[in-house]
């Protein structure tokens, strides 16, 4: 997610290595915070295949900054990723968030919409964090107050993003 996250980043505009880091980490939070050790040979990555572009322009203080640029083919590879996500993209929540994020830079309203379909899909299958075997368990089912507060706010939170997905569903014709 993290060249997903770049691609997403540098579709919006051109950016230097420092300024990246911050936005990719205010979208990931705490849950998955970014060192220079991995982003930097995630872009060496991205610009040997040819999906980003550097400059080298003077610093404000001192050191040169290193501008990132997507191509038009770093451009096409951020439309297919996000016209067909993996499936943990769509099943992961943190993953979904930065599906999400960018679904705007898929300029067709009817294949966004078969994006969050697979989302509506996923949500809508019976699942729970705590079985009983095979059978997920409800929160009115745990005596542990701590779990059902897991599935209390769980539920919750998906309740309000099927509602956002059914509505902008709707709104995308699909």
């Amino acid at each position: 997610m993290l060249e997903f996250a770049v691609l997403g980043f540098l579709y919006d505009a051109p950016l230097h290595g420092y300024e990246l880091r911050k936005r990719i980490t205010a979208l990931t939070g705490h849950v998955r915070p970014v060192a220079e050790s991995t982003l930097y040979p995630a872009i060496k990555r991205l610009e040997k295949a040819g999906l980003l572009a550097r400059a080298t322009e003077p610093g404000s203080v001192a050191a040169p900054r290193h501008v990132l640029t997507l191509t038009e083919e770093g451009r096409g590879e951020l439309r297919r990723r996000l016209a067909e996500p993996a499936r943990r993209d769509v099943t992961d929540e943190n993953r979904w968030f930065t599906v999400l994020a960018f679904l705007r830079h898929l300029d067709d309203a009817p294949a966004q919409a078969a994006v969050l379909r697979r989302r509506l899909a996923f949500l809508e299958e019976p699942a729970s964090f705590f079985y009983d075997g095979d059978r997920p368990l409800g929160a009115e089912e745990l005596d542990d107050p701590f779990r059902r507060g897991v599935l209390i706010v769980a539920r919750a939170t998906s309740r309000a993003e099927l509602g956002w997905l059914r509505e902008t569903i709707a709104s995308l014709g699909g």
